[in-house]
C-alpha cells in the first residue's frame, strides 16, 4: 500500500466540498421552511 501526501488534491477537491456544504445548507433551509408551514397550517389561531 503507497500512501502519499498530495497538498494540491485539497486545493483540487474544494468546489465539490463547497458544493457539498451548499446542498447541505439548501437542504436544512428546506427542512425549516417545510417545519414553519406546517406549524402555520396546523396552529390553532
Amino acid at each position: 500500500m503507497n500512501i502519499q501526501f498530495n497538498p494540491y488534491a485539497f486545493v483540487e477537491r474544494l468546489s465539490n466540498m463547497g458544493i457539498g456544504m451548499l446542498v447541505i445548507f439548501v437542504v436544512i433551509g428546506l427542512i425549516i421552511l417545510t417545519t414553519m408551514l406546517i406549524n402555520w397550517l396546523f396552529s390553532d389561531k
